[in-house]
């Protein structure tokens, strides 16, 4: 990856993987990508805050997930501009832009324009679901 010392979040590549599993580690610390239908967030409805499965750091809101049928979960914006770092990416041949975790440098997936998404940013912020922990939004007691 990167120099993680321009990151609020630094650690070792040695203590990552004392943190994440060998998938999570893949996903976040190597750019890897989860199988596309196979994430735990793919299809969810639940209400809640996404956060970096990695650092804690917010990433996005359930109001801004939406059904792409990618194979990922998606969402149309992040929680915060300044929450996610976006990189252009020119690996495997081709351009596009690399989200991560502002926060630790984790990558989190890609973002995509123009795709004719019916959302209020025309963007599809394709992200893996081993890059997130989804913080379920408390029910109002009655």
């Amino acid at each position: 990856m990167t120099d993680q010392t321009a990151y609020p979040v630094s650690k070792s590549d040695q203590e990552w993987r004392e943190r994440l599993s060998a998938e999570e580690f893949h996903v976040l610390r190597e750019a890897g990508t989860e199988r596309p239908f196979t994430g735990e967030y793919t299809d969810t409805e639940t209400k809640g805050v996404y956060s970096c499965r990695a650092c804690g750091e917010e990433l996005f809101r359930s109001d801004t997930k939406f059904h792409s049928h990618c194979g990922w979960p998606s969402f149309y914006a992040p929680s915060a501009d300044d929450n996610v770092e976006l990189i252009e990416d020119r690996s495997m041949g081709m351009k596009r832009v690399e989200v991560r975790c502002a926060s630790c440098g984790s990558h989190l997936g890609h973002v995509f324009e123009g795709e004719g998404y019916a959302t209020p940013t025309d963007q599809r912020f394709c992200i893996n679901s081993v890059s997130l922990r989804l913080a379920q939004d408390e029910e109002p007691s009655a």
